[in-house]
């Protein structure tokens, strides 16, 4: 895959470690970034949060040079807030604002935010005029496949999206009401991409290089996100730079989910560190030889110690 290149921004290689709430946090980030994710991304962050000093949304903007390039993920309805929220925060070190049109959780949709835009073509075009009219940082956004089951409006609205200004498109192969059930459709994503001059970038079931090459072959896009699919499996991105199959051996399992465990306590604390990397752990160990019992005794674990001592013993490893 060649770089690709999102107005200053060079990605390359051209794959991207997409935003997910409670996962794509700084230490996941990082080691993404160092099996060779071309761009990583922070979860959503909410303009209005911004705007009223939300004291949490400090912790999810935190970035470091090690990872970049790093976009930072926008989400709100209105034109005024979010572009205010986008210029407060402009000089922090991140390299591109992403909105986000594509979340279908209900909290976010019923604030006629996230996939909800996807609705009302005319406010989702002022949101990313307003802010690529106020900001100097490129603007990308990630839409769906549409709203409702059926419906196949991402190539309209990619253009309406382009016409205001966007970088960028990402574009999810599911609709919002199939949130991350059935199968993507790619053919959305090559419409997308005849639709727009702007890079494209396909998300939706690509869990390996095989699918990657396969989503290209099929689509013509200029990239490739993944994000379910890097849960638990970092080196996604080892595979999808280099185009050959890799898993890690149980000595590199150990390794990365100690790793992990010691930059998500030293980030967070140990408290909280332990009960993040609960889930992280039960992604890492999923289908290996007793992994439901590993999975409960985790979930129990109050401390690294603790975490460490049960993974070496699953998977064999003298401490």
């Amino acid at each position: 895959m060649e770089a690709i290149r999102i107005g200053k921004v060079q990605i390359d290689p051209p794959t991207a470690l997409g935003p997910m709430a409670g996962v794509t946090d700084l230490p996941f980030r990082l080691l993404c970034h160092e099996q060779g994710a071309g761009l990583v991304c922070t979860e959503m962050i909410s303009a209005k949060a911004l705007l009223y000093h939300n004291k949490n949304t400090a912790a999810l903007m935190k970035t470091r040079e090690d990872e970049r390039p790093v976009a930072l993920q926008l989400f709100g309805s209105d034109p005024d807030s979010v572009s205010e929220a986008a210029v407060l925060i402009e000089d922090a070190p991140f390299d591109l604002f992403d909105f986000n049109m594509g979340c279908p959780m209900p909290k976010i949709v019923n604030n006629k935010e996230g996939s909800a835009l996807m609705k009302d073509p005319k406010r989702a075009a002022a949101i990313i005029r307003a802010m690529v009219s106020r900001v100097h940082k490129p603007v990308t956004v990630k839409i769906r496949r549409g709203f409702s089951e059926g419906e196949d409006t991402a190539a309209e609205l990619a253009k309406v999206l382009e016409d205001a200004g966007a970088a960028a498109i990402t574009v999810h192969g599911r609709t919002r009401e199939q949130y991350y059930a059935g199968q993507a459709d790619w053919d959305c994503i090559r419409r997308v991409k005849e639709a727009v001059s702007i890079p494209v970038i396909g998300n939706g079931d690509v869990d390996s290089a095989e699918a990657a090459a396969s989503m290209i072959r099929q689509t013509g896009c200029d990239g490739i996100m993944v994000a379910r699919a890097a849960r638990g499996n970092p080196w996604i991105f080892r595979e999808l730079r280099t185009g050959i199959p890799y898993r890690p051996s149980r000595q590199e399992l150990y390794d990365m989910i100690c790793r992990h465990t010691e930059m998500l306590i030293s980030e967070k604390g140990e408290y909280t560190g332990v009960r993040e990397m609960r889930k992280h752990v039960s992604w890492y160990t999923a289908g290996l030889p007793g992994a439901a019992a590993l999975r409960r005794r985790i979930n129990l674990a109050e401390s690294r110690e603790e975490i460490i001592l049960l993974i070496s013993k699953a998977l064999g490893i003298p401490e």
